[in-house]
């Protein structure tokens, strides 16, 4: 008997479970169909974004193939037997949400610089903040060299002295080392533009990756 009313109950709370999960699957479809437009509107909006003019780095700095669309050195140039490698970033890559209230942000970037030598299994490392008309240093280190793809090898070993630690002359020699290798004000100009296209594409790549997902999701659930 009681087999038959729990059949019983079951097949009378069928209908209500098929009629929630249609239900469900309405809501669903219009989300996905609002977030869609969203996003289409967004891409076509920053598309329509006029880029900054076209500045070249400073000679003899020239860019490196690819550095746009990857996490690697954006700057290379050859001094003596030396080989100076540039990456840059934002503050706000740094300190999320830092710089976004002010032109602290846009007028601030930080600079990652690696001396490296033939033969030699370590680098010259130098932290730096750029701004429009100076460059700082933050943090002198000896890092693994980089290799010839990926980012920054975080070091494993005594990072070195705080750079603040140091005596104003040796910090004064260290500025000038990085001076004389062509490390001052004048990359801001062709860096801040640069991150302007890199965060442009990337907007946008991002745009199209989120709608091509849910897009799929829904052609999957009507199928």
């Amino acid at each position: 008997m009681w087999r038959k009313v729990l059949a019983g109950a079951g097949f009378a709370l069928q209908p209500w479970r098929t009629t929630a999960y249609r239900r469900s699957s309405s809501v669903s479809s219009a989300v996905n169909s609002i977030l869609l437009r969203s996003l289409k509107e967004h891409y076509l909006e920053v598309s329509k974004m006029t880029p900054p003019p076209k500045v070249s780095p400073p000679s003899p700095f020239t860019i490196v193939k690819g550095a746009i669309d990857g996490s690697g050195p954006v700057l290379k140039r050859t001094y003596g037997d030396e080989e100076i490698s540039i990456y840059v970033m934002r503050l706000a890559n740094i300190i999320p949400g830092g710089g976004n209230d002010d032109d602290d942000g846009i007028n601030q970037l930080f600079l990652h610089v690696d001396v490296s030598k033939p033969g030699q299994n370590d680098s010259l490392h130098f932290l730096c903040g750029l701004y429009p008309d100076a460059v700082g240093i933050h943090s002198v280190s000896m890092r693994p060299k980089l290799q010839s793809s990926g980012f920054l090898v975080v070091p494993s070993k005594y990072n070195g002295p705080v750079f603040e630690d140091l005596d104003e002359r040796m910090r004064d020699a260290l500025h000038g080392y990085i001076a004389e290798r062509g490390v001052n004000e004048s990359l801001f100009p062709f860096l801040q533009a640069w991150l302007y296209v890199k965060d442009h594409r990337n907007l946008m790549r991002w745009f199209k990756s989120v709608g091509s997902l849910i897009n799929e999701r829904k052609d999957a659930s009507e199928n």
